[in-house]
């Protein structure tokens, strides 16, 4: 038996390493070798630990667990829990994840003995890559370019960088994109990146008319996004910008912009150039459109919006 333990804020590489140990299992008992629970309560919880594996051989449970980190066990609950961790089944392997809410700069508190308890096991913390470490950014972008079987020159991968930012999973869902773009050939270059990829400027563009109060432009300026993005997309790509607007706009005061640099994962001189766009905007206009953004995006995902677009444009104007 092994067991794990993954957090931080980059759920990418948390989701992929899951992935990797799941392909270990057999695909034709997938329902019955694969478990995800969310913090169950304790009783739950040492019964899972406790889980005897069938006939189908290995068998991997995942279990989210940021919540125990804003409680506290009490001495004879670790004990409990370190126990049926050291007695479990060798055909069981169990990895707990605290996956931490991106750009809240928020940390695991690493005095909880709940914490010390898993940091023994093969625990690894999976941040985010500041977009200030282009060279580690670069390198991750051509890792993930080279798994899809397509290469970006050095201008493209500045404009990934530039449009995209750090978040992997966006990143990774763009050179999707790309690769199809591209095709027959397998170089990407700065102008496919510009011309497919949804652009913080074009969004910055649209926004600025938006928290302007100039609706007759910026509704335009979305029609304009509509011809080469789905709704959802501009959508998504907007509540990643929103978030970290709303850092910026709230504690752009009191920090440096190197401090908002980790914060919001944006190099040091786009955040400069963000405050300086955001001076005239109300940080309550922010948080109601990100609101409101919350709000479209559950409809359009749980099938309640009958027309998307419509959907996201309401959520926008309202």
């Amino acid at each position: 038996m092994a067991v794990y333990f993954f957090y931080g804020e980059e759920d990418f590489d948390i989701e992929n390493e899951i992935n990797k140990l799941k392909k270990k299992l057999d695909k034709n008992f997938l329902e019955m070798s694969f478990k995800t629970y969310d913090n169950p309560k304790f009783p739950d919880l040492i019964s899972i630990l406790r889980t005897q594996p069938m006939m189908f051989g290995k068998m991997l449970i995942v279990i989210n667990c940021l919540d125990y980190f804003s409680k506290t066990f009490e001495d004879k609950e670790i004990k409990e829990i370190e126990k049926a961790l050291e007695d479990n089944n060798e055909n069981l392997d169990i990895i707990f994840v605290a996956q931490l809410p991106r750009g809240e700069g928020k940390k695991l508190d690493s005095r909880k003995k709940f914490f010390k308890m898993l940091s023994k096991q093969n625990s690894k913390e999976f941040a985010p890559i500041p977009t200030y470490k282009t060279a580690d950014l670069e390198s991750r972008i051509i890792q993930l370019s080279k798994s899809k079987g397509i290469k970006l020159d050095k201008n493209a991968l500045t404009s990934v960088i530039s449009q995209i930012g750090n978040n992997l999973r966006q990143i990774d869902k763009e050179l999707d994109k790309l690769k199809l773009f591209a095709y027959p050939n397998e170089i990407v270059t700065s102008t496919m990146v510009r011309e497919i990829c949804v652009s913080n400027e074009d969004l910055f563009a649209f926004s600025d008319f938006l928290m302007e109060n100039e609706k007759d432009r910026a509704l335009l300026e979305y029609r304009k996004l509509l011809d080469t993005h789905y709704p959802l997309e501009i959508l998504s790509t907007l509540q990643t910008m929103l978030r970290r607007w709303i850092i910026l706009k709230a504690k752009g005061h009191n920090s440096t912009p190197i401090e908002l640099s980790r914060l919001t994962g944006m190099h040091e001189y786009v955040v400069k150039l963000n405050l300086h766009k955001l001076k005239k905007t109300n940080l309550k206009d922010l948080v109601k459109l990100k609101e409101n953004l919350t709000e479209a995006e559950y409809k359009i995902k749980a099938g309640l919006a009958l027309d998307v677009e419509k959907e996201v444009e309401n959520a926008l104007f309202r």
